[in-house]
This record gives structure tokens, C-alpha cells and sequence, in this order.
């Protein structure tokens, strides 16, 4: 192993450092896989790993465009004597690269974790200074994505330039390999790597770790609205709320081949309600944060299959237009409120084809109708803008309202997925992946458009009913014909 990777260094150290990774043309839309920290942590394993691909693909997810299998931390034995990484023997008995073998002969690719300190969060081995080591090994295993952590980085933060320059290190000694790996950064936030992260990698995290919470205070992650607390803390214990009550700010930093990156779903883990799941999903896949899940893939039930196979949902994370919603206004309500306590929001954004997304959310504890005008939903096109729609008349598309049956979801788990009665099956779910990228997307399919729920002109008003702790996701689709004034 040691001169196979020494052979690769030598091979690469004649190039250039070649272009930032924003330039290596991957995550053109937001990478989608699935890793094994919040599931199995430490516990990772060959057999976790080649059992969760197995169910990637058996299970359709492959074929909608999770590719990506990550190995999050826990995996090495440290360093040999030569300074390279190697795996955990008992964990990996076969080595990675024979794993990353099976995973690219299965159709998918696979992902490995560090971090830019001396010690990953678990204290394994870290990167810090030995960027182009690691980076060459994992390229002579075949490893397509790296999940770059910020753990025991020796105080090598506390300013953009800090962070910009540990970061980089890594970023340059990918390019070196001549490998195409995707660089997933994730520094919590730090020193806002939404400004120098899109330069040289694929993603970024935005805040500190998620948990499987919905909305709760926890002072280990301080919310941008609390006096006294120090929000550039990245904190941890982070709810679903908190983390996208920070991540509002910047969505404009996320563009095609870099992304804001809310940290991963937890879609499937127990913690969450299902409208409240739902929620997570869709406002990860409005704010174009990837969709990396993180559920026992062997135990997926069919409420956690319905959602993460809602391919309406997904062609608006993998939209080509590549642009994040926007939240266009935000509304506390109070105790006295007869529709409960809680807040709402709007988010609004265009789509490839001219359609425009909307998205009401109501993170209160009772259920409520919400209701904008096109003013409203069409605020970031500014004045003329939303003078130009004066007219015409818009298709209103619910993106949920064709979500697939606990008994569909139930037939594909079970292995029992035919189609015949006109549901969706494998080669149906294959199909609807392959239009993502369609412009326009055609109205006709359920799986991409959701239903047509109603239709609105220039002078009126969308309504929806949402549920508490819910969404209503609506696809706009401008008429052909220009309405009679």
C-alpha cells in the first residue's frame, strides 16, 4: 500500500494545483446519498455499510439519485509508519478499497470522513497537516466524496482567513490527486464559510449538528434571536427550527457545484412527527441544502419511504436553475392567538421553465389556513416583476398531494412493486429521475408536478391549509394563455 501511494504522489506532484473544487463538476444540484453517523456512529462496519448500499439500491433510492455512500467517522486505525491512514481491520477486513469496489460495482459511490485538526469529534486521526497524504490514499481507494470536520483544528479559526486557509490545504490536495472527489466542508458555520466555502468546495455546513428535534430551546445552540448569547457559537443539540432560522440569511451564497448545507436529514430517525418530517424534507430540498439521509436503511418503513421518495419534493432540490428560496416574510404568534402558539414563514423562489415555488410553513401548535398574494411570492422579482404578471393566470401544483400510499411504500419494501395498477415502480421512479433536469417539467406527471390544486390571476391570493409543524409546497406554472382583464 505504501509505494502504491507514494507511485500516486509522485504521479501528481508534476500537475498544477488545478481549479478550486467548485470547479471539478460535481454537485451541479445538491449531492444526495446517505451516511452512517446518525444511525450507527462508531458502530459502523463492512457489513452496516454494504447492507445500507444493498437497500439503496433494491429499495429505488439509487435510481431517484442517492448515489452517495458516506462513511462518516470511526473507520481508520490511525496512521502506519509511513504517516498514511489505514482502516480498522476488525471494522473493515477487507480494507476500504475493496469496499469501494463493491459499492461502484452496485451502481453508487462512496464517501469518507476526517477532520481539518488533529483528531476527528470521535479522536481518531486527523488531516491537520497531513492534507496531501490522505488525500492520495483515499483517491488510491477509490473514495468519490470527502465529509471534512472541524474537530481539535489547534485554534486555526477565528477568522475567515483561518478557516479559508485550513480548509484550502485540503481542498488543493484533492485537486492534486486528479481524482474527482466531492468536498463536503463542515465547519459548523465558523467564521462564515458560506463567504469563502463556494471557492473551494462542494458544500458547507451553515450551523452546529442537528438534532432529531422539531423546535426546542437548548442553550448548547444559541438562536440568532436570543440577547446576551453569542450567535457565532456553532453549538450542538440544534433543533429543525434553529437550524433554518440561521441558514435564511445566505441563501444567495449556494449555487451550482456549492451549497449551503443544513446538515443532514433526519427523516426516519423516530424524533420527528410526520408532518414534521415532511417539513424537514421539503425546506431542505427549498434551500437546496443536499439531501444526505441518515435512517437504518434496512428498517425503512413506508411513511420514511414516502417522503424521501417524493419525487415532486426532489425535482425541486435537484431543479437545474439552481437557485435557493427565499424567505419572504416571518410572523411570531402568541399565546392569545386562537390558532396556538408558534410561527409562520414564507419562502418563495424561482424554478427553471419559469415555474416559482411557494412554500408556506406553520411552525405553531395548531393548524391554520395561510394564505399570500403573488406580490408576495413574487417579491424578490421586485416592482416590475410583479407588474409583469398583471394578466395572467397561474397553475397552482401541490407537491405533496400525490404522495405515494403507505401500501405502494409497503409493496416496493416488501419487494412486491409491479406497477400494473398504475403506481409507481422501479423503472417508473428511474424514469421520473432522469426528467429532473427537464425544462419544462411536464405538467402531466403527478411524480414531478404533484396535482393541480387551483389556479390563481395576478390580483389574487394563494391559500393553503397547513397543518401544525407542517408545509404546503406549491409549484407555480404560468398559463399560456393571457387572461381577459
Amino acid at each position: 500500500m505504501d509505494k502504491a501511494v507514494a507511485a500516486l504522489l509522485l504521479s501528481v506532484g508534476l500537475h498544477s494545483l488545478g481549479a478550486a473544487a467548485l470547479d471539478n463538476g460535481l454537485a451541479i444540484t445538491p449531492q444526495m446519498g446517505w451516511d452512517t453517523w446518525n444511525s450507527f456512529a462508531c458502530s459502523l462496519n463492512e457489513t452496516v455499510i454494504l447492507d445500507a448500499a444493498k437497500k439503496i439500491v433494491s429499495l429505488g433510492f439509487r435510481d431517484l439519485g442517492y448515489e452517495y455512500v458516506v462513511l462518516d467517522d470511526c473507520w481508520s486505525a490511525g496512521r502506519n509508519s509511513s504517516g498514511y491512514l489505514v482502516p480498522n481491520k476488525e471494522k473493515f477486513p477487507n480494507g476500504i478499497s475493496d469496499l469501494a469496489d463493491k459499492i461502484h460495482a452496485s451502481g453508487l459511490k462512496i464517501g469518507i470522513y476526517s477532520s481539518a485538526g488533529t483528531m476527528t469529534c470521535a479522536r481518531y486521526a486527523g488531516s491537520l497537516g497531513y492534507e496531501e497524504k490522505d488525500a492520495a490514499v483515499w483517491a488510491s481507494w477509490g473514495i468519490d466524496y470527502l465529509k471534512y470536520d472541524n474537530c481539535y483544528n489547534q485554534g486555526e479559526e477565528g477568522t475567515p482567513k483561518l478557516s479559508f486557509d485550513r480548509y484550502n490545504k485540503m481542498g488543493k490536495a484533492l485537486n492534486v490527486t486528479g481524482r474527482p472527489i466531492l468536498y463536503s466542508l463542515c465547519n459548523w458555520g465558523v467564521d462564515g464559510p458560506w463567504n469563502f466555502a463556494p471557492t473551494i468546495a462542494n458544500s458547507w455546513r451553515t450551523s452546529g449538528d442537528l438534532s432529531n428535534v422539531w423546535d426546542r430551546e437548548d442553550v448548547n445552540c444559541p438562536c440568532q434571536e436570543k440577547e446576551g448569547i453569542d450567535c457565532k457559537l456553532p453549538g450542538y443539540h440544534c433543533s429543525v427550527m434553529n437550524v433554518l432560522n440561521k441558514a435564511v440569511y445566505y441563501p444567495s451564497k449556494a449555487i451550482p457545484g456549492a451549497w449551503n448545507d443544513l446538515d443532514m436529514l433526519q427523516v426516519g430517525n423516530g424524533g420527528l412527527t410526520d408532518e414534521e418530517a415532511k417539513a424537514h424534507f421539503s425546506l431542505r430540498a427549498a434551500l437546496k441544502s443536499p439531501p444526505l439521509m441518515t435512517n437504518v436503511m434496512t428498517k425503512t418503513d413506508a411513511p420514511t419511504l414516502s417522503i424521501l421518495q417524493n419525487t415532486a419534493v426532489l425535482a425541486v432540490s435537484q431543479d437545474p436553475l439552481g437557485s435557493s428560496a427565499n424567505r419572504i416574510w416571518r410572523y411570531y404568534v402568541d399565546d392569545v392567538d386562537s390558532n396556538g402558539k408558534g410561527e409562520i414563514q414564507l419562502f418563495s423562489g424561482p424554478l427553471s421553465g419559469g415555474d416559482q415555488l411557494a412554500l408556506f410553513l406553520n411552525a405553531g401548535s395548531e393548524d391554520r389556513n395561510m394564505n399570500a398574494s403573488l406580490v408576495d411570492i413574487f417579491w424578490e422579482d421586485g416592482a416590475d416583476g410583479t407588474a409583469q404578471q398583471i394578466g395572467y393566470s397561474w397553475d397552482i401544483h401541490d407537491l405533496w398531494a400525490n404522495r405515494m400510499s403507505n401500501e405502494t411504500a409497503n409493496a416496493i419494501i416488501n419487494g412486491m412493486a409491479s406497477g400494473s395498477n398504475g403506481t409507481m415502480n422501479m423503472t417508473a421512479m428511474g424514469g421520473a429521475r432522469k426528467v429532473y433536469s427537464q425544462v419544462p417539467l411536464p405538467s402531466s406527471s403527478k411524480e414531478l408536478m404533484g396535482s393541480k390544486v387551483g389556479s390563481v390571476k395576478a390580483s389574487g391570493t394563494v391559500t393553503a391549509h397547513v397543518k401544525a409543524h407542517g408545509v404546503a409546497m406549491l409549484r407555480l406554472r404560468q398559463q399560456n394563455n393571457k387572461d381577459e382583464l
